[in-house]
């Protein structure tokens, strides 16, 4: 899986980058700092087994700290966006392409309100991050309609003398954008146009055709930077109301309590309300106010940071995947080498039990006989959709061999 990280310049990418994957990316107050896409790990949470079942785990895909699960992500900062980015201005062709492969975005944004469209300063609180959040979708939606666009004519004319599905061939034509058949069809659906009179759509039905493809397969959480600074409090008031997926966020607060973690100077799990200090003794003056500004300025106001929050949002609600523990003996809950579940999947909902075998070993897809409730030990069948925790024996006649 991976998540693209965009947004104008200077907004606040690779610190996000950096507080997520706890990574030394290069950052600055002035426009393309970043120019080559840079990729990092970040992890979700999701609540462990191990309390449930009273056992202590052996995670071998991932971490497990006090009964939470940590599974990694992908995360790809790729270079500011300016307008008209899909004209090539900027660095824009390259940064759009460098998206092709995201399954989401994290939009970060200065809701401080402090930088122009083209991440220049500006008086602080005197932009308006809504034209961001704007404008940064109609340069995605304006990048894929320039590609879609391309052989429109083309692959219309050929699917009414050819007699084949537009749908079909369109969908092949796409798919290195990480656009599926499902979401064709649901983009028609939503504005309620017919795939197979494409060739008859007007050039305002083709962009708002594209504009829900863009919606659909690069979902976006809006991730609220700079909530530390003055101007942003209205601003983000004003945007969570108006945007469902928006997040408040520091980043470099995240970072700074991450650091400190690190070096258990602080107890601090990410995601977290609240740290306490361990080691005050080294801890300079200026460190001091700093902590008492992140907790009373950030976490008594939002909560958290939002940088975990971003995470988690868009993997589990946007995108909306589940975590299930495969095992291969449910009586000890352990993998044949004796590791206490040792791995976590995360799949979309509606996998079903064969396919999560698929996902572990061909093998295991290709000689599927049932699966197990590794709680109830109930056989299941090869059709049987996962739930968000299952615990999942997969029986194969290629892995009895």
């Amino acid at each position: 899986m991976l998540i693209g990280i965009v947004g104008k310049p200077s907004a606040g990418k690779s610190q996000f980058l950096n507080a997520a994957c706890m990574t030394s990316v290069k950052t600055a107050d002035y426009p393309f700092t970043t120019i080559e896409p840079n990729l990092g790990t970040a992890y979700v949470r999701h609540k462990c087994l191990c309390k449930e079942l009273n056992v202590k785990d052996n995670p071998r895909n991932s971490i497990c700290i006090n009964g939470t699960r940590l599974i990694p992500i992908s995360l790809l900062d790729v270079a500011g966006l300016v307008p008209d980015a899909w004209k090539g201005r900027g660095l824009g062709n390259k940064f759009l392409d460098d998206l092709r492969r995201a399954d989401a975005l994290i939009h970060v944004v200065d809701a401080s309100g402090s930088l122009d469209d083209e991440g220049r300063p500006v008086d602080a609180g005197s932009w308006d991050p809504v034209k961001d959040i704007e404008f940064l979708e109609k340069e995605i939606t304006m990048w894929l309609l320039q590609i879609i666009k391309r052989d429109w004519s083309k692959l219309s004319r050929t699917a009414v003398m050819c007699k084949k599905s537009f749908l079909d061939i369109l969908s092949e034509r796409v798919a290195g954008l990480g656009i599926t058949k499902s979401h064709i069809l649901s983009a028609c659906n939503r504005i309620r146009i017919n795939i197979d009179k494409a060739d008859k759509w007007s050039e305002e039905e083709i962009y708002r055709f594209v504009d829900q493809l863009r919606n659909l397969s690069k979902p976006m959480v809006l991730a609220l930077n700079k909530i530390d600074k003055p101007t942003a409090k209205n601003h983000v008031d004003k945007l969570i109301k108006i945007f469902p997926n928006a997040i408040p966020v520091c980043a470099l607060a995240e970072y700074f309590l991450r650091q400190l973690a690190e070096k258990n100077i602080i107890k601090y799990i990410p995601g977290g309300g609240e740290f306490n200090i361990l080691k005050p003794e080294v801890l300079s003056e200026n460190d001091k106010k700093i902590l008492e500004r992140i907790k009373t300025d950030i976490l008594e106001v939002y909560g958290s940071t939002g940088v975990q929050q971003v995470l988690d949002k868009v993997v589990f609600e946007v995108l909306g995947l589940i975590a299930v523990y495969p095992v291969e003996d449910v009586k000890n809950y352990c993998d044949h080498n004796n590791l206490v579940l040792p791995d976590v999947y995360l799949v979309p909902k509606g996998t079903t039990a064969r396919q999560l075998a698929y996902m572990i070993h061909t093998d295991l897809g290709d000689g599927f006989i049932y699966a197990v409730d590794g709680r109830t030990k109930q056989r299941l069948a090869e059709n049987y959709e996962l739930k968000n925790g299952d615990l999942i024996k997969i029986v194969s006649a290629k892995s009895l061999k």
